[in-house]
C-alpha cells in the first residue's frame, strides 16, 4: 500500500487527487483552492468536481463569484475515502491489535523506518522492533511461531513486506541509549503500537 498518498493509490488520476484534499479539511474550499492543494489545475479540478457533486460525494455552496466544496462525510462512499486518507493510522492500530493477540504476548512493539516517519509507499517495508519477555527464550516454538503469526498479519494489513528485528528488554534498554545509527532512528521516529513505552524500555538499563 502507498501510505503517503492512500487515496490516490486506489482512487488514480484527479478524482483521487481532489477528493484527498478534500478529505484532509473540513473546511470548504473553492475550486482553485482545492485545485492549487490537489497539484492540478482549476479546468482538470473543474472536470471532477460536478461529478462527485452529483454522486453525493462533494457538497457544493454557491457564495458568488465562487462554489465551495466540502466533503460529505455522511456519504458512505465519502466514508470509504476518509478511512483510505487514515490508512496509516488505522494501521497503526490494527499492528497492536494483532500483537496483543498473540500466544506470547511481547514487552513492545516499535514500527520504525520509512512508516513511522509517514514515508512509505508501495515499495517499502515495515520495519518493527518486537520485544522478547524476560522469561521466554529467543527460540521457544511459542514465541516463534508468534512473531511469524504478526509478521504475517502486517503484511495482510499493509500490503508491504515486513522486516523484524527481535530483541529481549534488557538489550533494548541498552541499544536505546547507545549512539547506533539505527537505534538512534528509533528512539527517535519509531512508533510504539503495543506495549510498554520508549522511556519504559529505556528505564530498564537504569534499574
Amino acid at each position: 500500500m502507498d501510505f503517503v498518498r492512500p487515496v490516490e493509490a486506489v482512487i488514480p488520476g484527479t478524482q483521487g487527487r481532489v477528493l484527498a484534499v478534500l478529505a484532509e479539511t473540513t473546511a470548504e474550499l473553492n475550486l482553485r483552492t482545492v485545485a492549487r492543494l490537489a497539484d492540478v489545475s482549476p479546468a482538470q479540478a473543474s472536470r471532477v468536481l460536478p461529478g462527485l457533486v452529483e454522486l453525493g460525494l462533494v457538497e457544493r455552496r454557491e457564495v458568488p463569484p465562487s462554489s465551495l466544496f466540502l466533503l460529505n462525510r455522511q456519504n458512505v462512499a465519502a466514508q470509504f475515502v476518509v478511512e483510505l486518507a487514515r490508512s496509516r493510522d488505522i494501521a497503526l492500530q490494527r499492528m497492536g491489535s494483532a500483537a496483543g493477540d498473540l500466544q506470547v504476548t511481547p514487552v513492545c512493539v516499535i514500527v520504525f523506518g520509512s512508516f513511522a516517519r509517514r514515508e512509505a509507499d508501495r515499495h517499502s517495508d515495515i520495519d518493527a522492533v518486537i520485544v522478547r519477555p524476560d522469561d521466554i527464550d529467543a527460540d521457544d516454538d511459542s514465541w516463534t511461531a508468534g512473531v511469524e503469526q504478526w509478521r504475517e498479519a502486517v503484511r495482510a494489513i499493509t500490503g508491504n513486506a515486513v522486516e523484524v528485528i527481535e530483541t529481549d528488554r534488557a538489550e533494548v534498554a541498552e541499544k536505546l541509549s547507545s549512539k547506533l545509527a539505527l537505534w538512534g532512528d528509533i528512539a527517535r521516529d519509531g512508533v510504539v503500537v503495543q506495549g510498554a513505552t520508549l522511556d519504559e524500555l529505556r528505564s530498564a538499563v537504569r534499574a
